[in-house]
């Protein structure tokens, strides 16, 4: 994964074609507890948190990362948990920025 956390995300074109299953799941496997939705158009992870100040805190460093990055994700959050989604909406599925902004989440609760 380590490599991942090293890349920055470049903007995608419009034209720009979606990984197939078989691509997103080669990029998946560079990445720790994520998992491919929606017919692997998406990739997701749910983390676990001791409360719910800790698991805003985690939103929040994601949020800064995403803006850093210009590659924002979905997140749903609550007491003690948040769930980053990933997609490249302008391409309608996966692409590498997607794999390369999960490393870096998964990384920031390493730090």
């Amino acid at each position: 994964m380590s490599d991942l956390t090293k890349k920055k995300c470049a903007p995608c074109s419009e034209g720009a074609t979606p990984l197939s299953r078989n691509e997103a799941e080669a990029w998946l496997a560079r990445t720790q507890d994520w998992s491919l939705q929606d017919n692997a158009t998406r990739i997701e992870r749910h983390f676990r948190f001791p409360d719910f100040a800790a698991a805003l805190a985690f939103v929040n460093q994601v949020g800064a990362l995403a803006e850093e990055e210009d590659h924002h994700p979905d997140i749903s959050f609550g007491w003690g948990y948040a769930t980053v989604s990933f997609s490249t909406h302008k391409i309608k599925g996966l692409h590498e920025n997607d794999f390369i902004m999960a490393a870096k989440v998964s990384r920031l609760t390493r730090e």
